[in-house]
C-alpha cells in the first residue's frame, strides 16, 4: 500500500471542547459502549485530561518519517493518534518527538505501541499513552506506505482524522463531534447531580434505593410469577 497524506479534519468546536473539558469521561461511559480503546493503552508520561482533535498517522513496519514529516504541522490541540500495524517492539515517540509536539502545542499522543525516552518525554509535560515501553526505536526508512490523516485502527477502536479524542488515567475514548455533542450535556447535568446523589446515599438511603437498582431487581423477580 502507497503513502497517502490528507489534510487534518476540521478544527473542534471550541464551545464542544470547553464542555468536554469539565466532564468525568467515565461519565460518558454510562452513554456510549463503542470507542473505548483496549485498557493495555495506559498513560505513561503526562498528567490531566486529554482533549484534542485526532492527527491520524499509519506507520508501517519500523518506519517513522511519516510521524517526523507530521509533526512539524501539529497544530495547538492535536492529539496524535498512532497505528503501528500490530507492532509492539519499535517505539516511534521518544524525547525529540515529545519536545517539538509539546512546543507546538499538541494535546497529546496515544500510540497502539510502545514509545521510549519515558523520563525525557515526561519532563516535557506531555500526556503519552502507550502499550507500554521500549528500548528498540523505529527508524527514518522513507518507504513508500502508511499515511497520514487516514483511518486507523488504535486499541481496537476505527479513528478517523478530525475525530475527538478524550484520555485520561482511566483510558482512552475516541468519537466523533457529532457523537459527543450529542451526549455531553446531559453527561455534565449527570456531574451536576453527583454530590447530591452521594450525599443521599451517606444519609441512609440504600444504594439501590437511590439509583433505581432494586426497582429493575423487584421488576425481574415479579415478571418470574
Amino acid at each position: 500500500m502507497s503513502l497517502t497524506i490528507n489534510a487534518a479534519g476540521a478544527p473542534l468546536d471550541p464551545e464542544l471542547v470547553e464542555k468536554l473539558r469539565r466532564v468525568s469521561f467515565p461519565t460518558i461511559g454510562h452513554y456510549l459502549e463503542e470507542g473505548f480503546a483496549a485498557p493495555e493503552i495506559r498513560r505513561q508520561a503526562g498528567e490531566g485530561k486529554v482533549v484534542g482533535r485526532a492527527v491520524t498517522l499509519r506507520l508501517t513496519g519500523q518506519d517513522s518519517t511519516l510521524l517526523h514529516h507530521a509533526a512539524g504541522a501539529a497544530e495547538p490541540g492535536d492529539v496524535f493518534v498512532i497505528d503501528m500495524g500490530g507492532d509492539a517492539r519499535h517505539a516511534p515517540v521518544g524525547e525529540v518527538l515529545a519536545e517539538v509536539l509539546h512546543a507546538r502545542g499538541a494535546a497529546g499522543v496515544i500510540v497502539d505501541g510502545v514509545v521510549t525516552d519515558i523520563d525525557e518525554i515526561d519532563r516535557t509535560g506531555l500526556p503519552v499513552y502507550a502499550r507500554g515501553l521500549s528500548v528498540l526505536t523505529t527508524k527514518l526508512l522513507g518507504l513508500d506506505a502508511g499515511g497520514i490523516n487516514v483511518p486507523v485502527s488504535v486499541g481496537g477502536v476505527s479513528v478517523q482524522p478530525g475525530d475527538v479524542v478524550l484520555a485520561d488515567r482511566n483510558g482512552v475514548l475516541f468519537g466523533s463531534p457529532a457523537v459527543m455533542a450529542a451526549i455531553i450535556d446531559t453527561a455534565l447535568d449527570d456531574d451536576a447531580e453527583e454530590p447530591g446523589f452521594v450525599q443521599e446515599v451517606l444519609g441512609g438511603v440504600p444504594l439501590g434505593t437511590a439509583s433505581g437498582a432494586t426497582e429493575l431487581v423487584e421488576k425481574v423477580l415479579a415478571a418470574r410469577g
